[in-house]
């Protein structure tokens, strides 16, 4: 009897990439291993969306569409090419508008897609309907998405099979037209059981002829058992990586799966062990210079306890070696559990692993909740859809007085419709105050990475790219390089303190001309406590990161716990209040500068 035939979906591309370097890969840099891929016989590719397109405009220099142009063109036309949406966030970390809902569809439909694979992170189906109707207008495959992980012990109320076959039900209810469903678990914490009951449960619902898959992370170390339960179930597909950038808080690696497969009754998409062989030895020569985080080739016995996805992870932890807080990365994870648990059980999955991992973030360098970080408190008052249950009621609370919002049950498509930002002439509009040519795809990308793609198309865009011991940004002087062998984390620029005085330096390996200056026009504490001056204050960063908006002017008069400025860090918006009544006499930072923690950024008299 013939084996049965299981389509392998190669991630390497598109998940790979994130999980490992947090999206940071040069396309120059590995189409070399997409040719030797397509050699290999691998014709079902995921390759872009997700945090795979902003990454490209963020730190990449790279245009998300120029790149799926040029990965068409190496595979050919009959290759499946597959995206990743997050229903009507499409590719943006918040609601899209109807407008830019479709817009997302056309242009990828545009640039080489063939599948989407279109989730909603609370499996809310109200969220799936509009994209879903979208994606099929343009002539492209859907795959509607329920997305799984673990609660954290001693939570229930989602999360188990009871509520996996009322989502799907709920799916098939709303008529969402689809191609195939795909079970997501971007935390790798379902247990193989739970995973081998759902499949079972879905192929009953939609009978033989539908195709359904599993896509999963190695993050909690049981992956591959998921993948053969998922399999044993009646799974017609699974996703795969190549090494360097799979296992750990990637997908399990091809040839670790068709390894785990032998003597068993299952195909893995006709591909042979010799050829994946030679397709994993030219990725790894395409990869050699990139560093490689530790934590994306671990495996975490703590992630079912703070279901954090191998996706985000290492993109955090960057954001986090940038900032200079990376010892806080246990603390955070630790304090994802409550988030967690009050935020109302949504998927630990973009974008609400991030609104977790914010949260969790802001407990531990301001306190338990008192910040809330905008994306969760919204999340929790309704903005982005119903959770799977009921938000901790004093949280909601909370996020009301603090954002200033009302709690809601409105489709959130209709909120975003009135959104003027949200609309396609306001964008068109801000090209054309820069001088930019208003195309749509130029449009979709400012609409999508907000300023940071009207940076990139001004051609001001970072390059953050760490590779070790290489010149690719030397004289780019955004530019972060990686860590450097033999000098662990030591090489690179930092700012120190000196007999109470900040300097910034530079930590270079041999014997180069180090130089040392001090930092003008900062504070020399290193606390958020605000500094005396007269009968006012300094008013500090709270945290490192980026100046994103200063809401005053000199001679402004401020009252204790306005706003004076907001910084950017971790992606996300942190207020800096006025610690007490006064005139602004100084203002002594520029939006988009980086600041560190404690660096006075205004003075009140």
């Amino acid at each position: 009897m013939a084996k049965k035939y299981i389509d392998v979906m190669d991630t390497t591309f598109r998940d790979g990439f994130q999980s490992v370097f947090g999206g940071r890969v040069l396309m120059n840099d590995f189409f070399p291993a997409v040719e030797a891929a397509k050699e290999a016989g691998i014709t079902h590719f995921e390759f872009g969306g997700g945090a795979r397109f902003q990454s490209l405009f963020f730190y990449l220099q790279e245009n998300a569409f120029e790149m799926m142009d040029k990965f068409r063109e190496i595979v050919g036309p009959e290759a499946n090419l597959q995206t990743l949406a997050r229903g009507i966030n499409t590719v943006m970390l918040d609601t899209g508008s109807r407008e830019l809902v479709e817009m997302h569809a056309k242009m990828f439909a545009k640039h080489g897609v063939t599948t989407i694979r279109n989730f909603d992170a609370l499996n809310d189906v109200q969220n799936l309907e509009y994209s879903a109707e979208c994606i099929k207008k343009y002539g492209l495959n859907h795959e509607v998405v329920v997305t799984l992980m673990d609660l954290p012990p001693g939570c229930v109320g989602a999360h188990d099979v009871p509520f996996y076959e009322k989502t799907l039900r709920n799916i098939l209810d709303s008529g969402v037209p689809f191609d195939s469903i795909a079970f997501k678990d971007a935390s790798g914490t379902s247990s193989p059981q739970k995973v081998f009951d759902t499949i079972k449960m879905a192929r009953k619902l939609v009978g033989e002829d539908t195709h359904i898959r599993l896509h999963t992370h190695e993050t909690a170390g049981v992956s591959v058992a998921c993948y053969l339960a998922a399999l044993d179930a009646g799974a017609d597909g699974i996703d795969l990586a190549a090494a360097p950038v799979s296992g750990g808080t990637s997908q399990p690696d091809i040839l670790t799966m068709m390894h785990a497969v032998k003597g068993m009754n299952y195909d893995l998409g006709g591909l042979e062990i010799e050829k994946i062989l030679k397709y994993e030895e030219t990725l790894n020569s395409c990869l050699k210079d990139y560093f490689i985080p530790p934590e994306a080739t671990q495996v975490s016995p703590l992630i079912p306890f703070s279901p954090m996805p191998g996706g985000a992870l290492t993109a955090n932890t960057q954001m986090m070696r940038d900032n200079g807080t990376l010892e806080k990365f246990p603390e955070v994870i630790k304090a994802m559990r409550e988030v967690v648990e009050k935020g109302g059980y949504g998927t630990s999955v973009t974008p609400v692993s991030q609104f977790y991992w914010q949260q969790a973030y802001a407990n531990v360098m301001f306190g338990p909740w008192k910040q809330i970080a905008p994306g969760y408190g919204k999340m929790v008052l309704g903005y982005f859809g119903k959770t799977p249950v009921s938000p901790d009621e004093q949280i909601v609370k909370l996020a009301s007085e603090k954002l200033k919002l009302e709690p809601t049950t409105e489709n959130p498509l209709d909120i975003a419709d009135r959104d003027e930002k949200k609309t396609m002439a306001y964008w068109e509009g801000r090209l054309k105050e820069e001088g930019i040519e208003a195309t749509e795809e130029n449009v979709f990308i400012a609409a999508a990475c907000d300023e940071k793609g009207i940076a990139f198309l001004k051609g001001n865009g970072p390059l953050n790219v760490r590779k070790i011991n290489d010149s690719t940004c030397e004289n780019d002087k955004n530019c972060v390089l990686g860590e450097n062998k033999g000098m662990s984390n030591a090489a690179g620029n930092y700012t120190v303190v000196v007999d109470g005085q900040k300097f910034n330096v530079t930590v270079a390996e041999g014997n180069a001309d180090i130089q040392v200056t001090p930092v003008s026009q900062t504070s020399t504490q290193t606390t958020s406590s605000p500094a005396p001056v007269g009968n006012g204050a300094d008013v500090p960063a709270t945290v490192a990161g980026n100046v994103w908006k200063i809401n005053v002017k000199v001679g402004d008069v401020v009252k204790q716990g306005d706003v004076v400025a907001i910084l950017e860090a971790m992606k996300m918006e942190i207020d800096v209040e006025a610690p007490c009544d006064g005139t602004i006499t100084a203002i002594l930072v520029n939006a988009s500068e980086p600041v560190e923690e404690g660096q006075t950024i205004a003075k009140i008299g």
